[in-house]
C-alpha cells in the first residue's frame, strides 16, 4: 500500500484488511444475546414461518415491495403446477423519501400507489424492508424507520392494520390478509423456493446489500433459547456496533438523519459508501494527502454517491466519472493514492458483508456436508454491481467457513427474488 494512505487512514482509525474472524465472534454473540431478548445491536426478529413444503398453486397475491428508494407492487399468480407470474406491475418512489409524512399520509400514499391492483386477490404479501417486530398472526409493528425515510409517526404502528383500514377507505373489500416480511425473509423464501435440478441444501440464508443491508437465516430449535421453535429470524444486523469505525464514519454518522443507529449497515450499505467516501476525501483534501491543486478539488467536493465510487475504481483513468475529472491530469502517485484510498473502502465494505454470512451461516447449525451446502441468496446492486465486491466476499467465506470451519457454502441469485419469496411469504397461513 501507498505510505502516505497508509498513514492517513491509520491517523483516522480506519481499518485496514481487518480480520473477519473477531468481527464474526463479536456478531454471533450479539445473535445469541439477541435470541435471549436482552440488549443489543441486531435485532434477532423472530418471524413464525419457515419455508413452505410444498409449492403454491392456483392462487393469487398482491405483492408490495417498500425497499430503500423504490415501492413496486404487482399480482403474483401461481398456476396449478406452482409456476408463478408476475403481472400488473409498477414502480413509483417510497413514501417518506422526499418528504416528512404524518401517519395518515404515508398509509393514503401507500393505498394509492395499489389502486391498479383493487379487487385482485384477498392476500397480501408486504415486503417491507425496515425494522418490524414480526407478530404471531403475520402483521409486525415498525421500530424504525432506516435508510432516511422520514415517517416518525409511523413508527410503533401495526403496518398490516394500517394498511387495510387505508386500503378500506379507498374503496377495497373483502377480508383482507396482509402478511409483513423484511426483505432478507423473502430473500430466503425464494431460494428454498427456486433449487435447481438435482441439488440439495442443509439450510438457508436470505442476504440483501443494496441500499440497505440485512440478513435472515433459518434458526433450528436449540435448549439454549428455550420455547423458540424452529423458524426463519430476520437479523437486523445492520443495528450491530461491536465493530471499530473510523474518524470519517463518526463524521458522516453525526450528519445523518438517526445518529448512532444503524452502525454497521452504514460501514457498507450502497445508501451509506458514498456518504462517508465523501467525509474521506474531504479530509485528504484539507490535510493535503496529494498536490495542492488536486488537494484544493477533493477539499472542496460538494458530495460523493457510491455510484462515482465505483464507477471511479472500474475507469480510473475516465475522465467521464466525477472523481476521474478530478485526478486525471494529476501525478501518478496522485492517481495511486485516490485509488488506494476507495478501493480501502470498498474492501471493507465486501469484509463486513463476508462477516454477516459467515455468522448467519454459522448460526445455522449446518452446511457440514460438502454435497449439502447453505444455500445464500444474495440481493443488491451494492453486492453485484460495486467494484470487486461479490469475489471479494466468496473469497472471504471459502477462508472463514470451508478451509477454517468445513462449513460449505453456495451463492445464488434469482431473478424476481424478492417479489416471489414475497409472494410465497403472503400465502402462508
Amino acid at each position: 500500500m501507498n505510505t502516505a494512505v497508509a498513514a492517513f487512514l491509520g491517523r483516522h482509525n480506519f481499518s485496514v484488511h481487518q480480520d473477519i474472524n473477531p468481527i464474526v465472534d463479536a456478531m454471533l454473540y450479539d445473535f445469541d444475546q439477541g435470541l435471549k431478548k436482552k440488549k443489543i445491536g441486531s435485532e434477532m426478529i423472530r418471524t413464525f414461518t419457515t419455508p413452505p413444503s410444498q409449492a403454491a398453486a392456483g392462487k393469487s397475491v398482491i405483492v408490495i415491495d417498500a425497499g430503500g428508494t423504490n415501492f413496486r407492487s404487482c399480482l403474483v399468480s401461481f398456476d396449478a403446477k406452482g409456476t408463478p407470474s408476475i403481472s400488473n406491475l409498477e414502480k413509483t418512489s417510497m413514501p417518506g423519501i422526499q418528504r416528512e409524512l404524518s401517519k395518515k399520509e404515508f398509509f393514503d400514499q401507500i393505498a394509492s400507489n395499489l389502486e391498479h391492483l383493487k379487487g385482485a386477490s384477498e392476500n397480501i404479501g408486504f415486503c417491507f424492508s425496515y425494522p418490524v417486530t414480526i407478530l404471531e398472526n403475520g402483521d409486525g409493528v415498525l421500530i424504525n424507520f432506516t435508510k432516511e425515510v422520514k415517517a416518525p409517526e409511523v413508527e410503533g404502528c401495526s403496518i398490516g392494520k394500517e394498511l387495510a383500514a387505508a386500503l378500506k377507505e379507498h374503496g377495497w373489500s373483502g377480508n383482507l390478509n396482509i402478511r409483513l416480511l423484511n426483505d432478507t425473509v423473502s430473500a430466503l423464501l425464494a431460494g428454498a423456493a427456486d433449487v435447481d435440478e438435482g441439488m440439495e441444501y442443509s439450510s438457508y440464508v436470505g442476504f440483501i446489500l443494496g441500499t440497505g443491508m440485512n440478513g435472515a437465516y433459518i434458526q433450528n430449535e436449540d435448549p439454549s433459547y428455550p420455547g423458540l421453535k424452529k423458524q426463519i429470524i430476520n437479523c437486523e444486523c445492520g443495528k450491530f456496533d461491536m465493530v471499530a469505525r473510523s474518524d470519517f464514519d463518526y463524521s458522516f454518522d453525526k450528519k445523518s438523519d438517526k445518529p448512532g443507529i444503524g452502525i454497521m449497515e452504514k460501514l457498507c450499505s450502497g445508501a451509506y459508501l458514498g456518504p462517508v467516501a465523501y467525509e474521506m476525501l474531504v479530509a485528504a483534501g484539507k490535510e493535503k494527502l496529494f498536490a495542492d491543486d488536486v488537494s484544493a478539488k477533493f477539499a472542496s467536493i460538494d458530495s460523493v454517491t457510491t455510484i462515482d465510487v465505483s464507477t471511479y475504481l472500474v475507469a480510473p483513468h475516465s475522465k467521464e466519472n466525477k472523481l476521474g475529472a478530478i485526478i486525471c491530469n494529476a501525478s501518478d502517485e496522485d492517481q495511486e493514492k485516490l485509488f488506494v484510498l476507495l478501493d480501502c473502502l470498498v474492501e471493507r465494505c465486501a469484509r463486513m458483508a463476508a462477516s454477516i454470512l459467515a455468522s448467519c451461516v454459522i448460526k445455522s447449525g449446518e452446511g457440514k456436508n460438502a454435497s449439502k451446502p447453505v444455500c445464500i441468496l444474495c440481493n443488491g446492486s451494492t453486492f453485484f454491481k460495486l467494484y470487486k465486491v461479490q469475489e471479494r466476499v466468496k473469497g472471504y467465506l471459502e477462508d472463514v467457513l470451508v478451509k477454517q470451519r468445513g462449513i460449505y457454502f453456495d451463492i445464488i441469485s434469482r431473478e424476481n427474488d424478492i417479489t416471489l419469496g414475497t409472494a410465497i411469504g403472503g400465502l402462508i397461513r
